[in-house]
């Protein structure tokens, strides 16, 4: 039998709605991102090309990740991490945009969002996980 880690333990007992959340928050992300990529487009890093096609594919990437992670499928925890982390520049290019403008609260979400992605990426681990299953023993 196996069984789970004790820090999938504690997310369990501690967060129990945790993958939900995730997984409803990857469902809305990706929905706006299809419906209104212009919401997106302007935080896309200024060195990469075709910046709306790439907000398309970003939301398609997250609704395939949400897919899993309402699953909660193993691979789509990794998925969804790997996508957060792929799009950690994206905040950072916002935050550093929004330094420019005159609205001091947008300001300041924007470079407390930044740092917020790393524990984003660990949820989006332990959510990928289902809760632990017992596995047969080999008969050999």
């Amino acid at each position: 039998m196996t069984t789970a880690s004790g820090g999938q333990r504690r997310c369990a007992r501690h967060f129990p709605h945790l993958p939900w959340l995730v997984a409803a928050a990857f469902t809305v992300s990706g929905v706006i991102h299809l419906a209104h990529p212009a919401t997106f487009t302007p935080i896309v890093p200024h060195f990469l090309p075709l910046p709306t096609e790439l907000v398309y594919a970003s939301g398609v990437a997250e609704l395939i990740c949400a897919v899993g992670l309402w699953r909660r499928e193993r691979w789509a925890g990794i998925a969804a991490a790997v996508l957060l982390a792929i799009i950690w520049p994206a905040n950072l290019q916002d935050a550093i945009t929004a330094q420019q403008g005159h609205d001091l609260t947008t300001k300041v979400v924007d470079w407390i969002r930044f740092p917020l992605q790393i524990p984003l990426i660990w949820f989006a681990l332990q959510s990928g996980r289902g809760p632990a299953k017992e596995v047969a023993a080999d008969r050999t």
